[in-house]
């Protein structure tokens, strides 16, 4: 089998991507519809509105949002395989951190006073759209599970 017709995904030994690995569009494409399903399923978990749905996946319209909820998956951007990584990152913090979903809820949707958060629920800054907003929500439950 040549490396093109290859389906695995090549992986370091520490099952990380490495940064470029995004770049690579049939990465991306063999990546994205694992990714959407995953998204679907953890939003479902969440319970967020379409509109929520759409701003955590980067501002995607609602007809590739309801695409995607029908199995049209085409190829997610780098942008977006980021974005769904950052929130299943999220919610692997809130599984490590409580011990329960429904305390994990709760922090994750009342407000929060620490720095990153400035009054807002860690759910309402993930929320405000920007990756950066998904970075900060994630560092934090990363940095609190002590995690470099």
């Amino acid at each position: 089998m040549t490396p093109e017709a290859s389906t695995e995904i090549p992986l370091p030994k520490d099952g990380i991507l490495t940064p470029d690995a995004l770049r690579d569009s049939k990465m991306r494409e063999r990546l994205s519809a694992p990714a959407v399903s995953l998204f679907l399923k953890l939003t479902d978990l969440w319970q967020l509105s379409v509109d929520d749905r759409r701003a955590l996946a980067g501002d995607i319209s609602r007809p590739t949002y309801h695409n995607w909820r029908n199995g049209k998956v085409g190829t997610l951007t780098r942008d977006q395989l980021e974005r769904v990584s950052l929130v299943l990152g999220i919610q692997k913090g809130l599984r490590t951190l409580f011990s329960d979903d429904a305390s994990a809820t709760r922090w994750f949707t009342n407000p929060n006073h620490d720095l990153p958060f400035g009054g807002l629920s860690p759910l309402q800054r993930a929320l405000r759209g920007s990756i950066d907003d998904l970075y900060a929500v994630r560092r934090y439950l990363d940095a609190w599970r002590g995690v470099k």
